[in-house]
C-alpha cells in the first residue's frame, strides 16, 4: 500500500473510532441519547474533538508506527495525544459555550478514545497471536530466560511466517515468574526442571536467551541441557550485536568457549599506545595461530611498520593480504626466513631495525617432536638463541618470548626445549639493554595443533572421537584472549620476568569431546563413540603453570602473574649448551636427549629448598 494512502486510511480509521468514542461517552452519561437532538452545534463540537485528536496524533508520529510492531512507546503516544486533545476539547467547549458537558463526560470520552485506539493498534498482533496456526509444529523450542531477551525471542518465533520451530514455554530461576504467562507461553519451572520438561513434552530445541549471564552461569545451564536430546543454541550478547560482530536476529550454536566456565579475558588496552604505537614490530611464526593473531591485534595500535617473519609462505601471504585489507594504513612486510638460520634472522633485524619482537615461532607438536628431537632443539632452542642474540646486537627495546606450560617439570622433548629456551632468555636478559620477558600459558582453543579441530573432523566423519586418556586435563584459553594478555605482559615488562597467564580451571579432554559431540546434535557413545587410545609419547595427564619452587606474584594486571625466577648456574648452563650444540652437530639423538636432561637436572639440583611458610 502507498505510504500516503496508508496514512490517510489510518487517519480515517482513527476518526471513526473517535466518533464512536464520542457517542459512547454521551450514551454512558445520558440514557436518553436516542431522543437527543443532534444539532449542528453538537456536530461542530465533535468535529473539533476529532480534528484536534488527529492533528496531535500526527504530530506525535503515531501514524508512522507499524501496527504489527505496536509496543509501549506507541501506547504512550496515544495516551499523551488523547489526553491533550480531550483537555483542549473540554476547555474549548466550556470557554466558548459550544456544547458544555459535565466533567465526568469528558473523562469518560478520553478513556474510551484511548482504549479503542489502543485496541485498534494492537489488533494486528492479537489477531496473529490468536489465529496463527501450527500445522507443522515439528520442532518445539524451550526458551531459557523469561526476561527481555527471552520475551523478544518468543515474540519473534511466534510472529515469523516460518512454522517449523515454535516456542513452547519458558524456564526461569525467578520464582516470581513461575506459572505466569509471557506472550501466551507459560513459565514452566526453573533450570532443575529442564530435563523433565524436554522429555515430557518432546522439546527439540533449547534456546538460551540470557545474554547478560556470566560464562559460569551459561556453563551450568548448558551442562543440564547436555543431558537432554534437544539441540542447544544461545542468543548473542548485546555487546557483540552493537559492535556488529553478530547480527541482532541471529541465534548461534553453543561454542566450545561457552563451556570453559569463565568469562573471556578482555581488558583495557590503553597502555598499548606507548608500547606499540609508531613502533616497528617483528613477529616470528606469523603464519601460525598465535603469531597470526598477534599480527592482527598489534596492527590495531598503528605501528609504524609490521614485520611478519616465518617460513610458511602461503599462510604468511594470506595474513598479509588480510592485514592490508583490514588495516590499510599499516605498513606491513613479509619476510620468508628460518629462525634456525642466523643469516636470515640478522638480515631481517638489520633491514628493519625492530623496536619490539614477539617470538612465537616454535615446533609444538609433542609426539612428533619425540621422534624428531634434533629438529626440536635446532628450532626451539638455537632458533631462539639466534633471535635473542640478534635482538641485543641490533638494539631491540623489548623481546617477548612465548613459552608453554609444558616447560614446567618437562618430560617430553618439546617441553625440555622450551624450558631450556626460557633459561637462555633469562640469561640474555642480563646482557645489553633489551628488555626480555617470557610469557607462559597453556593450550589455546582451535589452534591448528589443538585437539578441537581434530575432534570436529572426527565427528564430521561419524566418529569415533579419539581421546588419549579419560583423566587427561589441560588448561585452555581462546587465541584472542591469550594474545591479548601476551601483549599486556610485554607492556608490563621491566626485563627478566616470567609472566604466567591466568588460564582459569583446567578442563578434562574427555568432557570437551563429549561437549562437541552433543553440540553437533549427537549423543556420546550412542551416536558417536569415544575411544581411549592411551597416552602418547611425551604426554602428561596434567600440566602445571608453575614449578613447585616458583612463587606466584601478582602483577598490575589481574589476569597476569609473575613467577619468581629461580637462581641458575650460568657458567654450568653455558657449558651444557656447548655439549648440546656438539650433540646436534654430530646428529647424536641419544646424546642430545641426555644433554637436555642434564640441563634440567642441573637446574633442579641448584634450586633452593622452599621455606615451610611459602
Amino acid at each position: 500500500m502507498n505510504y500516503k494512502i496508508k496514512l490517510m486510511f489510518l487517519a480515517i480509521a482513527d476518526s471513526v473510532i473517535l466518533a464512536l468514542s464520542l457517542i459512547f461517552s454521551v450514551y454512558l452519561t445520558d440514557e436518553k441519547i436516542l431522543q437527543m437532538d443532534w444539532s449542528s452545534i453538537n456536530l461542530l463540537s465533535g468535529i473539533i474533538f476529532i480534528a484536534s485528536s488527529n492533528v496531535i496524533l500526527a504530530v506525535n508520529k503515531s501514524y508512522k508506527a507499524l501496527r504489527q510492531y505496536t509496543g509501549i512507546r506507541e501506547i504512550v503516544k496515544v495516551f499523551q495525544s488523547i489526553l491533550m486533545s480531550t483537555i483542549l476539547y473540554a476547555v474549548t467547549d466550556q470557554l466558548f459555550m459550544i456544547n458544555p458537558r459535565p466533567i465526568p463526560e469528558y473523562l469518560i470520552l478520553g478513556a474510551m478514545a484511548i482504549l479503542m485506539l489502543c485496541l485498534f493498534r494492537v489488533e494486528a498482533i492479537v489477531w496473529k497471536y490468536k489465529f496463527k496456526t501450527q500445522p507443522k509444529m515439528n520442532r518445539k523450542a524451550l526458551i531459557i530466560g523469561a526476561g527481555d531477551a527471552g520475551t523478544i525471542v518468543s515474540k519473534q518465533l511466534i510472529l515469523t511466517d516460518r512454522e517449523e520451530l515454535y516456542p513452547f514455554g519458558f524456564i526461569d530461576d525467578d520464582p516470581r515468574k513461575l506459572y505466569f504467562e509471557i506472550n501466551g507461553l507459560p513459565v514452566l519451572g526453573d533450570r532443575t526442571a529442564i530435563t523433565r520438561i524436554v522429555a515430557e513434552y518432546g522439546i527439540t530445541d533449547i534456546i538460551v536467551a540470557i545474554p547478560s549471564a556470566t560464562k559460569k552461569t551459561i556453563k551450568e545451564i548448558v551442562e543440564i541441557c547436555k543431558a537432554t536430546t534437544a539441540n542447544i543454541r544461545i542468543l548473542p550478547r548485546m555487546y557483540d550485536v552493537i559492535l556488529g560482530q553478530i547480527s541482532a536476529d541471529e541465534i548461534r550454536d553453543i561454542d566450545v568457549k561457552d563451556l570453559l566456565g569463565r568469562d573471556l579475558v578482555i581488558s583495557s588496552m590503553a597502555n598499548m599506545e606507548h608500547f606499540l604505537k609508531d613502533k616497528i614490530i617483528l613477529i616470528t611464526g606469523a603464519g601460525g595461530s598465535i603469531g597470526g593473531e598477534l599480527v592482527y591485534q598489534t596492527a590495531q595500535f598503528n605501528p609504524s611498520r609490521l614485520i611478519m617473519f616465518g617460513h610458511g609462505e602461503n599462510s604468511i601471504h594470506q595474513i598479509e593480504m588480510n592485514v592490508r585489507e583490514r588495516f590499510p594504513h599499516v605498513a606491513v612486510e613479509s619476510v620468508i626466513g628460518d629462525i634456525q638460520n642466523l643469516d636470515d634472522v640478522e638480515l631481517a633485524f638489520q633491514q628493519y631495525q625492530p623496536h619490539v619482537v614477539f617470538h612465537a615461532a616454535a615446533h609444538k607438536h609433542v609426539p612428533l617432536m619425540e621422534h624428531n628431537p634434533g629438529s626440536a632443539v635446532k628450532n626451539n632452542v638455537f632458533g631462539t638463541i639466534n633471535m635473542a642474540e640478534s635482538a641485543i646486537k641490533f638494539g631491540v627495546d623489548r623481546f617477548v618470548y612465548i613459552s608453554t606450560d609444558k616447560a614446567v617439570n618437562p618430560i617430553n622433548i618439546m617441553g625440555l626445549t622450551k624450558r631450556v629456551s626460557e633459561m637462555m632468555i633469562q640469561y640474555f636478559s642480563l646482557k645489553g639493554t633489551t628488555k626480555f620477558s617470557i610469557v607462559r600459558f597453556g593450550n589455546v582453543l582451535e589452534s591448528r595443533g589443538s585437539v578441537i579441530p581434530i575432534f570436529k573432523k572426527q565427528i564430521a566423519k561419524g566418529g569415533p572421537v579419539t581421546v588419549t586418556h579419560p583423566d587427561m586435563i589441560r588448561y585452555f584459553m581462546t587465541i584472542p584472549e591469550a594474545v591479548h594478555l601476551v601483549m599486556q605482559a610485554g607492556a608490563l615488562s621491566k626485563g627478566g620476568e616470567v609472566f604466567v597467564l591466568d588460564m582459569g580451571e583446567p578442563v578434562k579432554i574427555s568432557d570437551l569431546a563429549k561437549s562437541l559431540i552433543l553440540l553437533a546434535g549427537y549423543v556420546p557413545e550412542r551416536d558417536i563413540k569415544i575411544e581411549y587410545t592411551g597416552v602418547r609419547p611425551g604426554e602428561k595427564l596434567a600440566e602445571a603453570l608453575f614449578y613447585n619452587e616458583e612463587r606466584s606474584m601478582p602483577s598490575s594486571h589481574p589476569h597476569i602473574f609473575i613467577a619468581t625466577p629461580q637462581p641458575i648456574q650460568w657458567e654450568l648452563l653455558l657449558l651444557d649448551m656447548k655439549r648440546l650444540e656438539l650433540a646436534i652437530s654430530q646428529q647424536d639423538q641419544s646424546q642430545l636427549k641426555r644433554c637436555l636432561d642434564i640441563i634440567i637436572r642441573n637446574e633442579a639440583t641448584h634450586l633452593p629448598e622452599r621455606d615451610a611458610g611459602n
